[in-house]
């Protein structure tokens, strides 16, 4: 039962606006290399700062390189639309998870600052 509607949300999320714009965003971004290349370059700079954070560190150098790359892929308007899109659809995502996890009392006060 809980499977059968986890199935069914994943079906939901699949059908819903925020995974629609992100899939046709995604596409659209993925035909220019360049844009590849530089999206690739960001999330590995937005993981491992996100880690850095997590640790308690922080690199300020990789901090500037993470934000000089925003900047120049904000010019670009597919990759600025894939991002915007990829973070509403991880909005939601996040939302439902704490949907779920305050149904099953799990602590996630350490996730907030």
């Amino acid at each position: 039962m809980v499977y059968d509607k986890a199935n069914e949300l994943a079906k939901d999320i699949q059908a819903s606006d925020e995974y629609k714009a992100y899939t046709a965003a995604k596409d659209k971004a993925m035909q220019n290399e360049t844009t590849v290349s530089l999206l690739k370059e960001y999330h590995k700079l937005q993981y491992a700062a996100q880690a850095a954070m997590v640790a308690g560190k922080q690199d300020d150098e990789s901090l500037e390189r993470l934000q000089k790359l925003g900047e120049l892929l904000q010019m670009d308007r597919d990759a600025s639309d894939f991002l915007i899109a990829e973070y509403q659809l991880n909005r939601m995502l996040g939302d439902i998870y704490k949907i779920l996890a305050e149904a099953v009392e799990v602590d996630l006060s350490m996730l907030e600052d």
